[in-house]
C-alpha cells in the first residue's frame, strides 16, 4: 500500500464479524494491523454476549472467507438450508426448495461461534494485534486515528497513523465523526417492528425436533417467527413483531406470561410444546431494533474507511448482512493487496463506487422480502410464481435466472441481479402477451369459417 500515510500500518476498529474477517485478510497479505474492540475479549471468561441471531451465509460470504482460508471451518460448523418451510396455524407444513440445484443451499452459522473462528485466524497471524475493552469515542478526522477509552482502566488513548477502518457496526463512533464532514449523506430508518431471540432445544435423544435442513417460518401477516438450525440440535427462534400495533398483537401488548402464552399457543401451535423455555426467554431476552443504514462517501481522503454496518446496515430479511460486509472486505482486500503502488484515497475512492449502488439496492430488497415473507409466502399466488420461475429456468437455464438465486447462489452485483430479473419478467409478460394475442386471433378466424 502506498501513500502518503505510513505505508503497512491498518487500525480496525470493531472486532466483529467484518472487522475480524478483514484483519485477518489484511494480516495474511502482510499489513501490520490492530484491531480494537469495545467489548471484553470472546475467550475469556468474563464476556458479554452481543447480538446473536444466526447468520444464513452463502456464495458471497463464503468468497471471502475463503480468501482467508476458513470457508471449509465454517462448513463445518454450519447446517445446510436448502428451502423455506413454512407452517400454518393449524400445523400443516409446506416445503419451497430455495432453487432447483443441488447446491443451491445457505449455511445457518452461529453468530457467535463464526465471530470467534474469525478472531482466532486473525490472532494466528503474529502482526495482527486485538485489542479488547478499548471503546471508540471518536475519530480525529484531520491527522488521522481514534480515541479510545480503555474501560477497564478508566485512562483514554490516541492512537495515530496508518489507514483507519471502522468496523464498529450500525452506530459506529467512526462514521459519527465523519458525519460532521461537509456534504457527508447518512440516513438511518427504524421498521416498525422489533425483534426478540428465543431457543427450540435438542429433542431429548440429542436430535432437531425440527426438519433440520430448512429455514422454518411461521408467517402470519403483520408478523412472523423464524427458526434457524444448529449444529449442536437446536433451533434459534426469532420473532419479528410490532413494537405498538392497535389492530393486533405487539410487544407492548405482551405484557405478562398468561398473555405471551396466549399469543404463542394461538398463533405458533406446533412450536409451542417444543419450547420449554418460551416464557424465561421472552422476558429475559431483549427486543431489539431493526436499522437501514446509509451514508456516503464510505471513506475521507487515505485516512479512514468504513466497512459493513458502519456504513451500510441492512434488515435481516434476506439473507445477506453478514454476505454483504463480507464482501466489503473482499473488495476492500483486493484493492488493499493487489494495486499497491496506487494512492490510498483513490482506493478508497474505488471501492466506494463498485459497492454503494449495489448495496442501496440490497437494502431495499430486505426490507421488500420482510413483507414477503410475512405476508405472501403462504398465498397461492406466490407459490405460483415460484413454480413458474423454476420450470423457466429448468427450460432455459442460462437465460432465465430466478432473482433470489443470482442474490444468493452467485456473486452477481445486488443491482445487476435486480436489473436482470427485472429485463426477465418483462419478457416474459410480452411473450405471455403475444402468445395471448395470437390465441385471440386465431379463435376468431376459426369462429368465422
Amino acid at each position: 500500500m502506498a501513500g502518503k500515510r505510513e505505508e503497512n500500518k491498518i487500525t480496525i476498529v470493531g472486532a466483529g464479524l467484518a472487522g475480524a474477517l478483514l484483519a485477518a485478510r489484511l494480516g495474511q497479505a502482510g499489513f501490520e494491523v490492530d484491531v480494537y474492540e469495545a467489548r471484553s475479549d470472546p475467550r475469556g471468561k468474563n464476556h458479554v454476549a452481543g447480538k446473536s441471531i444466526n447468520l444464513a451465509i452463502s456464495t458471497r460470504g463464503f468468497h471471502a472467507l475463503g480468501q482467508v482460508g476458513l470457508a471449509d471451518d465454517v462448513m463445518s460448523i454450519a447446517t445446510p438450508m436448502r428451502g423455506r418451510m413454512m407452517h400454518s396455524t393449524a400445523g400443516q407444513l409446506q416445503f419451497q426448495a430455495y432453487g432447483v440445484g443441488k447446491d443451491d443451499v445457505i449455511q445457518s452459522v452461529s453468530r457467535s461461534a463464526l465471530n470467534m473462528m474469525l478472531i482466532k485466524k486473525a490472532d494466528a497471524t503474529s502482526n495482527v494485534r486485538f485489542h479488547f475493552s478499548h471503546k471508540c469515542v471518536g475519530a480525529d478526522l484531520e491527522n488521522g486515528g481514534c480515541e479510545f477509552v480503555v474501560e477497564d482502566k478508566g485512562e483514554t488513548v490516541h492512537v495515530e497513523g496508518g489507514l483507519t477502518i471502522g468496523c464498529d457496526g450500525a452506530f459506529s463512533a467512526v462514521r459519527r465523526s465523519m458525519q460532521r464532514l461537509n456534504r457527508f449523506d447518512f440516513s438511518q430508518t427504524y421498521l416498525k417492528h422489533g425483534y426478540k431471540e428465543l431457543c427450540i432445544p435438542p429433542a431429548e435423544n440429542g436430535t432437531h425436533a425440527l426438519e433440520p435442513n430448512a429455514l422454518h417460518i411461521w408467517p402470519r401477516r403483520s408478523f412472523m417467527m423464524i427458526a434457524l438450525p444448529n449444529e449442536d440440535g437446536s433451533f434459534t427462534c426469532t420473532l419479528f413483531l410490532g413494537f405498538e400495533d392497535k389492530q393486533g398483537p405487539s410487544f407492548s401488548s405482551l405484557t405478562d406470561a398468561e398473555r405471551v402464552r396466549a399469543f404463542f399457543e394461538r398463533q405458533f401451535p406446533d412450536a409451542v410444546p417444543l419450547m420449554p423455555t418460551l416464557i424465561e426467554d421472552f422476558f429475559d431476552n431483549p427486543t431489539g431494533s431493526l436499522v437501514t443504514v446509509r451514508s456516503a462517501p464510505w471513506y475521507y481522503e487515505d485516512k479512514f474507511a468504513l466497512v459493513g454496518d458502519a456504513c451500510h446496515a441492512v434488515v435481516p430479511f434476506y439473507g445477506q448482512g453478514a454476505n454483504a460486509a463480507f464482501g466489503d472486505c473482499a473488495a476492500l482486500g483486493d484493492l488493499l493487496t493487489e494495486d499497491s503502488n496506487s494512492d490510498v484515497g483513490r482506493l478508497l475512492e474505488e471501492y466506494f463506487d463498485r459497492r454503494k449502488i449495489h448495496i442501496d439496492t440490497l437494502a431495499d430488497l430486505a426490507i421488500s422480502n420482510f413483507v414477503e415473507m410475512r405476508d405472501h409466502t403462504g398465498s397461492q399466488l406466490f407459490l405460483w410464481k415460484k413454480r413458474l420461475e423454476r420450470t423457466l429456468h429448468r427450460l432455459f437455464p442460462k437465460a432465465f435466472l430466478p432473482l433470489y438465486s443470482m442474490v444468493t447462489f452467485s456473486r452477481t452485483p445486488y443491482k445487476e441481479a435486480v436489473d436482470r430479473a427485472a429485463r426477465q419478467w418483462r419478457f416474459v409478460r410480452r411473450f405471455a402477451q403475444t402468445v395471448g394475442v395470437v390465441v385471440v386471433i386465431l379463435i376468431a378466424l376459426m369462429l368465422l369459417k
